[in-house]
């Protein structure tokens, strides 16, 4: 059936060609165009699932919490603004690992005790880093806008619990058991996101990667968050950090220790 169907199509492409075209070009010019329907329409879906999903977040958090109010009021001109005039400083994001792979001999004039005591100052501040988390600012470029929805969500959702917890809200966190779905795909775009970027670097790193990060960190370090998110969330977790190991360790633009190994 499949080999008279090939046939069949065959003369069919033959027959309807438009003169002055080969019978190779007219099928490749069928395919491209079939192809690009397809994909039309795959676009399309995915914005329609987007949609849905936001919608499923935004339900979601009004049964947790219906009091609570989304704070997404500033303009997207503005925060580039704030972007473009407090910018990261390029030179700490490409603070070195201190392999320099040129000479071996560098790493012993580096000063092994200052370079422990700093590591000890570097691990301490990164501890109160972490523990006040700044404000998330919704100001991404086309490439993070896929990250710009779950983020958002997960933010309130963390805004909402650290509400509960002071007894400034009345929430119900067991909803979360009811719609794994949402909570999974929120995650899960959250780390392909990441993923995506860890992949191919691009330096200065935004302020807006940087509070994905936050909200990543601060998101399965919550004391009740985490068990809902580790339960629902644990595979694509350890998928993540397989993928991001991999990463440091091969990727020379990442870790340049890997020119050695």
């Amino acid at each position: 059936y499949l080999k008279i169907s090939k046939v069949a199509l065959a003369f069919a492409i033959i027959h309807s060609k438009p003169p002055g075209k080969s019978s190779k070009e007219y099928t490749e010019h069928l395919a491209k165009t079939v192809s690009e329907r397809d994909f039309g329409w795959k676009w399309k879906v995915e914005v329609l699932e987007a949609e849905v999903l936001q919608l499923r977040q935004e339900l979601l958090l009004n049964k947790i919490c219906p009091r609570f109010c989304l704070k997404n009021n500033t303009s997207a001109e503005t925060l580039l603004g704030q972007e473009s005039i407090n910018p990261m400083s390029y030179s700490s994001q490409l603070e070195d690992s201190g392999c320099d792979v040129s000479n071996d001999s560098a790493f012993d004039s580096l000063g092994i005790a200052s370079d422990f005591h700093q590591s000890e100052h570097n691990v301490n501040t990164s501890k109160q880093w972490l523990e006040n988390i700044p404000p998330l600012t919704l100001c991404c470029n086309s490439k993070e806008q896929s990250l710009a929805v779950p983020v958002q969500f997960l933010k309130n959702l963390l805004e909402i619990r650290k509400l509960s917890e002071g007894g400034i809200l009345q929430a119900d966190f067991s909803e979360l058991e009811n719609d794994s779905f949402t909570i999974c795909n929120s995650v899960s775009q959250l780390l392909d996101g990441l993923t995506v970027f860890y992949k191919s670097p691009k330096f200065p790193v935004s302020n807006f990667l940087t509070e994905a990060v936050c909200v990543l960190v601060s998101l399965v370090t919550d004391n009740k968050l985490c068990n809902h998110v580790l339960k629902k969330c644990f595979k694509k977790l350890e998928e993540f950090k397989k993928n991001l190991i991999q990463i440091i360790l091969r990727k020379n633009s990442v870790n340049r220790v890997s020119l050695k190994h």
